[in-house]
């Protein structure tokens, strides 16, 4: 894991940057921000107490779930954005991979803002739609597959929840899957990556299975209800 150690060493200022402004970035929540301008209360005490595009549409409506869907989408977006642009000085052979590093870095610290929000006594929301841009950033292929996934199962259920939990107890497998095709080079002609090497397929997969634990542990309460068959199914506030 030379390569690893190689990165953190020659960049261990970029890290600390990304992290720290990933974290802040996406400790901003729109759930709260939205549901206190549209009804002057915490989405926190309302319906499942989620800060969270599901909650908001259950009840505070279509429009500020809209606003709140896609402030959490920016929110990975942005992070991973950063994490980029402090990039744009590295040099060598290895620039694309210590990138993608970095991305996948900053990435884990947009969910972990979003699920724990400085900002809010880290009480936010579950982290499914920042992990969505997450996934466009870093490799927008899992991301493809996470919808086809969500589709499939929403029509199935219409438990939100439910398409939740299959995704993310799925993401680590299908983000190795991708990135080991890769650096095999089955996949190569439409990789984000050229040329991956394995232990970036190794640490891109560490990091979606420490998103998905994160998602998953936030939706405990869900789970729980989706066992015992008291899961609600989504019906939007009109």
């Amino acid at each position: 894991m030379e390569e690893i150690t190689g990165f953190f060493s020659a960049y261990w200022l970029q890290v600390i940057i990304a992290v720290i402004a990933s974290y802040l970035v996406s400790s901003v929540n729109t759930s709260i921000i939205v549901t206190r301008i549209v009804l002057r209360k915490d989405i926190r005490t309302m319906g499942s107490g989620n800060a969270g595009f599901t909650n908001v549409l259950r009840c505070v409506g279509k429009v500020p779930a809209v606003i709140t869907f896609i402030g959490d989408f920016l929110k990975g977006i942005v992070s991973v954005l950063i994490a980029m642009l402090l990039m744009i000085g590295a040099g060598g052979d290895n620039a694309d991979i210590y990138r993608g590093y970095l991305m996948y870095i900053a990435g884990l610290f947009a969910v972990v803002g979003h699920t724990f929000p400085i900002y809010y006594k880290f009480k936010g929301g579950k982290g499914v739609v920042t992990s969505f841009a997450v996934m466009l950033m870093t490799d927008w292929r899992t991301l493809v597959c996470a919808l086809i996934i969500f589709a499939i199962f929403f029509l199935i259920s219409h438990i939100i929840s439910l398409c939740a939990v299959i995704n993310f107890s799925l993401y680590t497998f299908i983000a190795f899957f991708w990135r080991f095709m890769d650096y095999r080079g089955v996949t190569s002609s439409f990789s984000p990556l050229s040329s991956p090497t394995l232990p970036f397929v190794i640490f891109s997969a560490v990091i979606a299975l420490l998103i998905g634990v994160l998602v998953l542990v936030r939706h405990k309460d869900n789970i729980k209800r989706l066992l015992n068959g008291t899961e609600k199914k989504i019906k939007a506030k009109t």
